[in-house]
């Protein structure tokens, strides 16, 4: 590959497979990885749910501000929590950012994730709907700030990869 944009952002819904395949995308890049939500829970030591359930969803995402528009002013790979592209600041650093968004469907999402605790905005009963309802809301968002939209429904990860590497190797 030639010329490799500095930042590369990977978006998407609960379960669409940022945390992997950013994880494999900067791997094969030879790039390095910011997950956010990783990264979140390193510096404030203690889980994103607990974060939620103790300071609550404003106080998580003024974090999540933080953290990500960091990660987003060094090169490398970036996978953003879901709901980040939706913070106005994070929006507008992502404008001049290579940002690949893994789009999925509502069925291959929930197969992926299940029941996980770990995702505050899904947690308890009734999180297919919530699902497809912050599918539904985010995806213009999604759309909008995507350099690249690659389709992880049914997908491998390593597939997943080389679709961005070939979206990427195109545009340069």
């Amino acid at each position: 590959m030639t010329s490799l944009p500095a930042t590369i952002a990977v978006i998407g819904a609960p379960g669409s497979g940022k945390s992997t395949v950013g994880a494999l995308l900067a791997l094969r890049l030879g790039l390095d990885l910011v997950d956010v939500d990783a990264a979140i829970e390193a510096r404030e030591r203690r889980l994103i749910r607990e974060i939620f359930a103790t300071d609550g969803e404003p106080a998580f995402r003024a974090i999540e501000k933080e953290v990500t528009l960091e990660a987003l002013a060094v090169p490398g790979v970036v996978s953003l929590g879901g709901g980040a592209p939706l913070t106005p600041e994070i929006a507008a650093a992502l404008e001049p950012v290579t940002v690949v968004w893994l789009q999925v469907d509502a069925r291959h999402a929930l197969q992926r994730i299940g029941v996980d605790e770990a995702r505050p905005l899904l947690a308890g009963t009734g999180f297919r709907g919530r699902l497809i309802k912050l599918l539904n809301e985010r995806t213009p968002v999604y759309r909008r700030l995507a350099t690249h939209v690659v389709d992880t429904s049914g997908r491998e990860p390593d597939a997943i990869v080389d679709a961005i590497v070939a979206a990427l190797e195109v545009a340069a």
